[in-house]
C-alpha cells in the first residue's frame, strides 16, 4: 500500500495541490480528509476501484496508475500514454 501513498504524495506536491484543490478536480467524489490519509506515511487507506477513476483524476494522472498503485486490476484507459510528469519550475535570483 506504499505505492498508493508514495503516488498521493509526490502527484499532490508535484502539481502543487493542496487536499482540498484535489478533491475539487474530483468533483467532490473524494472528500479531502480521505485524499489526505491517502497521502499519509503511516496511515492505513484503502480505495475501492470505483474510487480510483475519482482518484486518478483528482491527481490528474492515467486510472491505472492509481490502480496498478492500488493492486487494483486495471481497466482500458484512454490516457495510458499521456505524460505525468512533474510541473516545475526554475526560480533564479536574478529577478
Amino acid at each position: 500500500m506504499n505505492d498508493l501513498q508514495d503516488l498521493v504524495r509526490r502527484r499532490l506536491w508535484e502539481a502543487r495541490l493542496t487536499v482540498y484543490e484535489a478533491s475539487r478536480r474530483a468533483r467532490g467524489a473524494i472528500a479531502p480528509e480521505v485524499i489526505e490519509r491517502l497521502g499519509r506515511t503511516g496511515g492505513r487507506a484503502f480505495i475501492s476501484a470505483r474510487l480510483a477513476g475519482h482518484l486518478a483524476r483528482a491527481l490528474d494522472v492515467p486510472e491505472n496508475r492509481v490502480r496498478r498503485a492500488a493492486d487494483l486490476p486495471e481497466v482500458h484507459d484512454p490516457r495510458v500514454d499521456e505524460p505525468t510528469g512533474p510541473h516545475l519550475r526554475l526560480v533564479t535570483s536574478d529577478g
